[in-house]
Protein backbone atom coordinates (compact mmCIF):
# COMPACT_ATOMS: atom_id res chain seq x y z
CA UNK A 1 0.00 0.00 0.00
CA UNK A 2 3.19 2.47 0.74
CA UNK A 3 4.75 1.77 -2.31
CA UNK A 4 1.68 3.01 -4.42
CA UNK A 5 1.83 6.29 -2.81
CA UNK A 6 5.33 6.68 -2.65
CA UNK A 7 5.28 6.12 -6.93
CA UNK A 8 2.09 8.23 -7.11
CA UNK A 9 4.26 11.76 -8.64
CA UNK A 10 7.39 11.06 -10.23
CA UNK A 11 9.43 14.18 -11.39
CA UNK A 12 10.55 14.36 -14.73
CA UNK A 13 13.57 16.29 -13.95
CA UNK A 14 12.35 19.39 -16.48
CA UNK A 15 9.41 20.30 -14.97
CA UNK A 16 7.16 17.96 -16.04
CA UNK A 17 5.35 15.52 -14.20
CA UNK A 18 4.67 11.51 -14.80
CA UNK A 19 1.96 9.96 -13.61
CA UNK A 20 1.09 6.22 -12.14
CA UNK A 21 1.47 3.39 -15.48
CA UNK A 22 -1.47 2.63 -17.37
CA UNK A 23 -4.47 0.97 -15.58
CA UNK A 24 -3.11 -2.93 -17.18
CA UNK A 25 0.53 -2.04 -16.43
CA UNK A 26 -0.21 -1.41 -12.92
CA UNK A 27 -0.05 -5.24 -11.33
CA UNK A 28 3.27 -5.73 -13.42
CA UNK A 29 4.97 -2.19 -12.21
CA UNK A 30 4.13 -2.96 -8.28
CA UNK A 31 5.45 -6.46 -8.83
CA UNK A 32 8.47 -4.80 -10.58
CA UNK A 33 8.79 -2.58 -7.51
CA UNK A 34 8.38 -4.74 -5.28
CA UNK A 35 11.15 -7.13 -6.20
CA UNK A 36 13.59 -4.37 -6.31
CA UNK A 37 12.35 -3.03 -2.81
CA UNK A 38 12.45 -6.55 -1.40
CA UNK A 39 16.39 -7.38 -2.18
CA UNK A 40 16.97 -3.46 -0.95
CA UNK A 41 17.63 -4.08 3.46
CA UNK A 42 16.70 -1.18 5.58
CA UNK A 43 20.38 -0.05 5.30
CA UNK A 44 20.77 0.24 1.94
CA UNK A 45 17.79 2.28 1.47
CA UNK A 46 18.95 4.47 4.43
CA UNK A 47 22.31 4.61 2.96
CA UNK A 48 20.61 5.96 -0.79
CA UNK A 49 18.03 7.94 0.42
CA UNK A 50 19.71 9.78 2.95
CA UNK A 51 22.35 12.43 1.09
CA UNK A 52 19.07 13.05 -0.64
CA UNK A 53 16.95 14.49 2.55
CA UNK A 54 20.01 15.76 4.32
CA UNK A 55 20.72 18.36 1.17
CA UNK A 56 16.85 19.30 1.23
CA UNK A 57 16.42 19.47 4.92
CA UNK A 58 19.89 22.02 4.59
CA UNK A 59 18.20 23.66 2.22
CA UNK A 60 14.83 24.17 3.84
CA UNK A 61 16.77 25.29 7.89
CA UNK A 62 18.85 27.53 5.80
CA UNK A 63 16.24 29.13 3.84
CA UNK A 64 13.76 29.33 7.20
CA UNK A 65 16.62 30.42 8.50
CA UNK A 66 17.40 33.46 6.74
CA UNK A 67 13.17 34.49 6.69
CA UNK A 68 13.67 34.66 10.54
CA UNK A 69 16.62 36.55 10.88
CA UNK A 70 15.48 39.13 8.43
CA UNK A 71 12.49 39.30 9.84
CA UNK A 72 14.16 40.14 13.35
CA UNK A 73 16.24 42.10 11.70
CA UNK A 74 13.41 44.35 10.67
CA UNK A 75 11.09 44.18 13.60
CA UNK A 76 14.46 45.23 15.93
CA UNK A 77 15.14 48.13 13.39
CA UNK A 78 12.93 51.37 13.29
CA UNK A 79 11.77 51.19 9.80
CA UNK A 80 12.44 54.13 7.42
CA UNK A 81 9.53 56.15 5.83
CA UNK A 82 9.53 56.09 2.12
CA UNK A 83 9.48 59.80 1.58
CA UNK A 84 8.39 58.78 -2.23
CA UNK A 85 6.39 56.20 -3.49
CA UNK A 86 9.47 55.14 -6.03
CA UNK A 87 9.31 51.48 -7.22
CA UNK A 88 10.87 49.23 -9.99
CA UNK A 89 8.80 47.73 -12.65
CA UNK A 90 9.24 44.87 -14.87
CA UNK A 91 8.07 45.89 -18.56
CA UNK A 92 6.88 42.94 -20.88
CA UNK A 93 5.26 39.73 -20.44
CA UNK A 94 7.87 37.12 -20.16
CA UNK A 95 6.86 33.74 -21.55
CA UNK A 96 5.30 31.22 -19.21
CA UNK A 97 8.74 28.40 -20.32
CA UNK A 98 12.10 29.57 -20.04
CA UNK A 99 14.98 27.14 -21.43
CA UNK A 100 18.40 27.13 -19.26
CA UNK A 101 20.97 28.90 -21.45
CA UNK A 102 18.56 30.69 -23.53
CA UNK A 103 18.69 34.48 -23.37
CA UNK A 104 15.88 35.66 -21.29
CA UNK A 105 13.27 38.07 -23.57
CA UNK A 106 9.65 38.66 -23.65
CA UNK A 107 7.09 36.77 -25.85
CA UNK A 108 7.50 39.55 -28.48
CA UNK A 109 11.39 38.88 -28.65
CA UNK A 110 12.09 41.98 -27.13
CA UNK A 111 14.41 42.67 -24.24
CA UNK A 112 12.31 42.85 -20.53
CA UNK A 113 12.82 46.41 -19.69
CA UNK A 114 12.98 47.84 -16.43
CA UNK A 115 11.14 51.08 -14.98
CA UNK A 116 11.77 53.41 -11.70
CA UNK A 117 8.56 54.97 -11.48
CA UNK A 118 7.33 56.90 -8.67
CA UNK A 119 3.80 55.50 -7.74
CA UNK A 120 2.14 58.78 -6.01
CA UNK A 121 1.92 59.83 -9.70
CA UNK A 122 2.46 57.28 -12.16
CA UNK A 123 4.80 58.30 -14.15
CA UNK A 124 9.02 57.09 -14.59
CA UNK A 125 11.18 59.04 -13.04
CA UNK A 126 12.97 60.27 -15.79
CA UNK A 127 15.62 62.83 -14.23
CA UNK A 128 17.42 63.74 -11.33
CA UNK A 129 20.21 61.59 -9.70
CA UNK A 130 18.02 58.55 -9.31
CA UNK A 131 16.84 58.20 -13.56
CA UNK A 132 20.23 56.98 -13.73
CA UNK A 133 20.41 53.96 -11.06
CA UNK A 134 22.27 50.63 -11.11
CA UNK A 135 19.83 47.75 -10.92
CA UNK A 136 20.78 44.35 -10.01
CA UNK A 137 19.19 41.13 -11.56
CA UNK A 138 18.43 38.53 -8.77
CA UNK A 139 16.19 34.54 -9.24
CA UNK A 140 13.65 34.86 -6.77
CA UNK A 141 11.44 31.93 -5.36
CA UNK A 142 8.50 32.30 -7.46
CA UNK A 143 6.12 31.97 -3.92
CA UNK A 144 7.11 35.13 -3.45
CA UNK A 145 4.24 36.83 -4.41
CA UNK A 146 1.64 34.47 -4.69
CA UNK A 147 -0.27 36.26 -1.70
CA UNK A 148 -0.73 39.02 -4.05
CA UNK A 149 1.09 40.98 -1.46
CA UNK A 150 2.28 44.25 -3.17
CA UNK A 151 4.42 45.46 -0.98
CA UNK A 152 7.41 43.75 1.58
CA UNK A 153 10.54 45.20 3.23
CA UNK A 154 13.78 44.75 2.17
CA UNK A 155 14.65 41.96 4.17
CA UNK A 156 11.28 40.46 3.00
CA UNK A 157 12.72 40.37 -0.83
CA UNK A 158 16.51 39.28 0.29
CA UNK A 159 15.11 36.28 2.03
CA UNK A 160 13.36 35.12 -1.31
CA UNK A 161 16.55 35.21 -3.18
CA UNK A 162 17.37 32.14 -4.16
CA UNK A 163 21.04 30.17 -4.25
CA UNK A 164 22.34 27.72 -6.72
CA UNK A 165 22.10 24.15 -5.67
CA UNK A 166 24.93 22.83 -3.74
CA UNK A 167 28.07 22.22 -6.68
CA UNK A 168 25.96 24.23 -9.57
CA UNK A 169 27.04 27.33 -11.69
CA UNK A 170 25.27 30.46 -10.07
CA UNK A 171 21.78 30.09 -10.86
CA UNK A 172 21.60 33.41 -12.84
CA UNK A 173 24.57 34.48 -14.97
CA UNK A 174 25.21 37.11 -17.91
CA UNK A 175 24.34 40.93 -17.46
CA UNK A 176 23.10 41.36 -13.87
CA UNK A 177 23.69 44.57 -13.52
CA UNK A 178 21.60 47.49 -15.67
CA UNK A 179 21.99 50.84 -15.48
CA UNK A 180 18.75 53.09 -15.70
CA UNK A 181 18.75 55.80 -18.69
CA UNK A 182 15.92 58.44 -18.11
CA UNK A 183 14.51 55.85 -15.75
CA UNK A 184 14.51 53.12 -18.47
CA UNK A 185 16.80 50.13 -18.77
CA UNK A 186 16.72 46.94 -20.54
CA UNK A 187 18.16 43.49 -20.06
CA UNK A 188 20.87 42.08 -21.77
CA UNK A 189 22.07 38.83 -21.93
CA UNK A 190 20.68 37.14 -18.78
CA UNK A 191 20.22 32.99 -18.91
CA UNK A 192 19.33 30.54 -16.07
CA UNK A 193 21.60 27.58 -15.73
CA UNK A 194 19.24 25.34 -13.71
CA UNK A 195 15.80 24.10 -14.06
CA UNK A 196 13.19 25.25 -11.74
CA UNK A 197 12.29 21.85 -10.83
CA UNK A 198 13.90 21.40 -7.70
CA UNK A 199 11.43 24.34 -6.15
CA UNK A 200 8.47 23.61 -3.78
CA UNK A 201 6.55 25.58 -6.42
CA UNK A 202 8.22 24.57 -9.76
CA UNK A 203 8.65 27.65 -11.07
CA UNK A 204 11.04 30.69 -10.32
CA UNK A 205 10.48 34.94 -10.62
CA UNK A 206 13.67 37.70 -11.69
CA UNK A 207 13.70 40.25 -9.21
CA UNK A 208 15.14 43.93 -9.51
CA UNK A 209 16.68 46.02 -6.90
CA UNK A 210 19.40 49.37 -6.44
CA UNK A 211 23.01 48.06 -6.18
CA UNK A 212 23.83 51.04 -3.49
CA UNK A 213 21.59 52.37 -0.89
CA UNK A 214 19.64 55.46 -1.97
CA UNK A 215 19.21 57.36 1.23
CA UNK A 216 18.45 56.52 5.23
CA UNK A 217 15.59 58.28 4.86
CA UNK A 218 13.55 56.72 1.37
CA UNK A 219 13.50 53.48 -0.41
CA UNK A 220 12.74 52.20 -3.48
CA UNK A 221 10.78 49.08 -3.51
CA UNK A 222 12.36 46.29 -5.46
CA UNK A 223 10.45 44.85 -8.45
CA UNK A 224 8.97 41.34 -9.57
CA UNK A 225 8.45 39.66 -12.53
CA UNK A 226 5.50 37.16 -12.95
CA UNK A 227 6.04 33.57 -12.17
CA UNK A 228 7.88 31.45 -15.16
CA UNK A 229 8.48 27.74 -15.55
CA UNK A 230 12.59 26.77 -16.44
CA UNK A 231 13.11 23.70 -18.45
CA UNK A 232 16.47 21.72 -18.84
CA UNK A 233 17.06 22.27 -23.20
CA UNK A 234 19.75 22.39 -24.27
CA UNK A 235 19.00 21.87 -28.18
CA UNK A 236 16.97 25.39 -27.81
CA UNK A 237 19.63 27.25 -28.24
CA UNK A 238 19.82 26.32 -31.80
CA UNK A 239 15.47 25.51 -32.20
CA UNK A 240 13.82 26.91 -35.24
CA UNK A 241 11.43 29.57 -34.72
CA UNK A 242 7.98 28.99 -36.15
CA UNK A 243 6.67 31.35 -37.48
CA UNK A 244 10.38 33.10 -37.66
CA UNK A 245 11.07 37.05 -36.65
CA UNK A 246 12.15 39.55 -38.89
CA UNK A 247 15.35 39.91 -36.52
CA UNK A 248 15.98 36.02 -36.20
CA UNK A 249 19.37 35.07 -37.39
CA UNK A 250 19.11 33.03 -40.98
CA UNK A 251 19.70 29.71 -38.74
CA UNK A 252 16.54 29.91 -37.73
CA UNK A 253 15.18 28.87 -40.68
CA UNK A 254 14.37 25.10 -41.40
CA UNK A 255 16.87 23.03 -43.30
CA UNK A 256 19.73 25.99 -42.42
CA UNK A 257 22.20 24.99 -39.53
CA UNK A 258 24.05 27.16 -37.26
CA UNK A 259 27.53 27.92 -38.60
CA UNK A 260 26.67 25.16 -41.69
CA UNK A 261 27.37 25.52 -45.25
CA UNK A 262 24.25 27.08 -46.05
CA UNK A 263 24.66 29.64 -43.21
CA UNK A 264 28.40 30.50 -43.66
CA UNK A 265 27.48 31.11 -47.68
CA UNK A 266 24.37 33.13 -46.87
CA UNK A 267 26.56 35.32 -45.00
CA UNK A 268 29.79 36.07 -46.59
CA UNK A 269 27.12 37.63 -48.87
CA UNK A 270 25.60 39.70 -46.06
CA UNK A 271 22.46 37.41 -45.40
CA UNK A 272 22.46 37.64 -41.68
CA UNK A 273 18.02 37.42 -40.99
CA UNK A 274 15.51 36.51 -42.24
CA UNK A 275 14.49 39.88 -43.29
CA UNK A 276 17.69 40.20 -45.72
CA UNK A 277 16.21 36.41 -46.91
CA UNK A 278 12.82 37.81 -47.38
CA UNK A 279 14.59 40.99 -48.99
CA UNK A 280 17.19 39.19 -51.48
CA UNK A 281 14.27 36.50 -52.26
CA UNK A 282 11.80 39.49 -53.47
CA UNK A 283 14.79 41.16 -55.53
CA UNK A 284 16.22 37.84 -57.44
CA UNK A 285 15.48 34.45 -55.61
CA UNK A 286 17.65 33.24 -58.54
CA UNK A 287 20.76 34.74 -57.03
CA UNK A 288 19.81 33.80 -53.37
CA UNK A 289 19.32 30.45 -54.64
CA UNK A 290 22.69 30.17 -55.96
CA UNK A 291 24.16 32.03 -53.19
CA UNK A 292 22.55 28.79 -50.91
CA UNK A 293 24.19 26.62 -53.07
CA UNK A 294 24.07 25.79 -57.00
CA UNK A 295 23.38 21.79 -56.37
CA UNK A 296 20.59 22.20 -53.79
CA UNK A 297 17.60 20.25 -54.55
CA UNK A 298 13.92 21.79 -54.80
CA UNK A 299 12.94 20.12 -51.66
CA UNK A 300 15.15 21.79 -49.53
CA UNK A 301 14.66 24.94 -51.65
CA UNK A 302 11.01 25.07 -51.36
CA UNK A 303 11.21 23.79 -47.54
CA UNK A 304 13.48 27.01 -46.56
CA UNK A 305 11.03 29.36 -48.39
CA UNK A 306 7.96 27.81 -46.90
CA UNK A 307 9.38 28.51 -43.52
CA UNK A 308 10.89 32.06 -44.24
CA UNK A 309 7.19 33.27 -45.99
CA UNK A 310 5.54 32.61 -42.72
CA UNK A 311 7.16 35.74 -41.26
CA UNK A 312 5.52 38.52 -39.93
CA UNK A 313 6.26 41.65 -42.06
CA UNK A 314 6.74 45.05 -40.50
CA UNK A 315 3.94 46.94 -41.06
CA UNK A 316 5.63 50.06 -39.66
CA UNK A 317 8.25 50.54 -42.53
CA UNK A 318 7.71 51.08 -46.33
CA UNK A 319 9.77 52.17 -49.36
CA UNK A 320 9.21 54.12 -52.07
CA UNK A 321 10.72 54.77 -55.38
CA UNK A 322 9.74 57.67 -58.10
CA UNK A 323 11.41 57.87 -61.43
CA UNK A 324 12.59 61.54 -62.00
CA UNK A 325 9.52 63.79 -63.74
CA UNK A 326 7.25 60.98 -63.34
CA UNK A 327 4.23 61.32 -61.43
CA UNK A 328 3.83 57.47 -60.11
CA UNK A 329 5.74 55.66 -57.75
CA UNK A 330 5.67 52.22 -56.40
CA UNK A 331 5.22 51.86 -52.33
CA UNK A 332 7.29 48.46 -51.18
CA UNK A 333 6.84 46.92 -47.74
CA UNK A 334 10.03 45.72 -45.36
CA UNK A 335 10.73 42.58 -47.27
CA UNK A 336 10.80 45.18 -50.92
CA UNK A 337 7.27 43.37 -51.92
CA UNK A 338 5.35 45.84 -53.80
CA UNK A 339 2.46 46.48 -52.12
CA UNK A 340 0.43 49.53 -53.76
CA UNK A 341 1.28 52.82 -55.95
CA UNK A 342 1.24 56.64 -55.45
CA UNK A 343 -0.43 58.70 -58.36
CA UNK A 344 0.41 62.80 -59.01
CA UNK A 345 2.44 62.10 -55.46
CA UNK A 346 0.38 61.98 -52.75
CA UNK A 347 -2.73 59.72 -53.72
CA UNK A 348 -2.55 55.68 -52.64
CA UNK A 349 -4.13 53.13 -54.50
CA UNK A 350 -3.40 49.29 -52.78
CA UNK A 351 -1.93 46.73 -55.02
CA UNK A 352 -5.61 45.03 -55.25
CA UNK A 353 -7.08 47.87 -56.34
CA UNK A 354 -5.21 49.03 -59.17
CA UNK A 355 -7.02 48.96 -62.21
CA UNK A 356 -5.12 47.18 -65.48
CA UNK A 357 -4.40 50.77 -66.81
CA UNK A 358 -2.67 51.63 -63.85
CA UNK A 359 -0.61 48.41 -62.94
CA UNK A 360 0.67 48.72 -66.60
CA UNK A 361 1.94 51.99 -66.02
CA UNK A 362 3.50 50.49 -62.65
CA UNK A 363 4.65 47.97 -64.73
CA UNK A 364 7.08 50.69 -66.41
CA UNK A 365 8.74 51.40 -63.39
Amino acid sequence: MMLKRAFKFVDGGDGTAMGNPAPKESKRFRSAVTDVMGRLSVRDLVSEIEPFLRAVIRDEVERTLQRVLHSRSSFNQPQTSVKRGLMLQFVGKLPPIIFTGSKIEVEDVNPLAIMLMDANTSTIVSSGPLSSLKIEIVPLDADFGSDEQEDWTQGEFAANVIREREGRRPLVTGDLTVTLRDGVGQLGDVVFTDNSSWQRSRRFRLGARPVQKVSAEARIREGRSEAFVVKDHRGELYKKHHPPHMRDEIWRLEKIAKDGAFHKRLASRGVESVQDFLQLYMIDPTTLRNVIGCGISNKIWNAIIEHATTCAVDDSKFYSYFDAGQSIGLLFDSIYKVVGAMFDGYNYEPLHSLTPPQKSLGGKH
